[in-house]
């Protein structure tokens, strides 16, 4: 993987990616977005942009709010020519992220929910070995398709 502190470059081989890691707090969601800006900018797929900087967002403000974590990692990649994922990695294994349900009177709750409603897919992945795993990455994938996204009814 590579950090957007240098230039970025798209990688002729494999599946590339981009990653960063930055401190577990709110002002970490402008560095996300830069970073999914940036890599769709490289990988000619702007139109997903918008919801997967949002995507990153909501991602960012759950590990900030759910976990006591220092720092987290902020990964975009490309496992395939019209996907893209974007993900956040922290050292807190057992804070797994659950869809819940917001009332009407919640001022927050809803950041799985916006997800669920935007990805074409997520989740989250272990890190570590099974019996004993170091973190997590919560995790959401979208699909390059025509500028149909971007239609989407919400």
């Amino acid at each position: 993987m590579t950090s957007l502190f240098t230039p970025v470059q798209s990688a002729p081989t494999g599946h590339p990616a981009y990653s960063q890691t930055s401190p577990c707090e709110p002002a970490t969601a402008a560095i996300g977005r830069k970073l999914v800006r940036d890599a769709l900018d490289v990988w000619h797929l702007e139109p997903l942009a918008d919801i997967a900087a949002l995507i990153m967002t909501e991602l960012i403000a759950n590990a900030v709010r759910h976990t006591s974590c220092h720092s987290i990692r902020l990964i975009v990649g490309r496992p395939c020519a019209t996907q893209v994922r974007v993900g956040v990695v922290d050292r807190a294994p057992l804070r797994l992220p659950i869809l819940g349900r917001a009332g009407e009177e919640d001022e927050s709750g809803r950041g799985l929910l916006l997800i669920h409603r935007l990805a074409d897919r997520w989740g989250y992945d272990l890190h570590g070995p099974d019996r004993r795993p170091w973190g997590k990455e919560v995790w959401a994938e979208l699909h390059a398709r025509s500028d149909e996204r971007a239609l989407r009814p919400q």
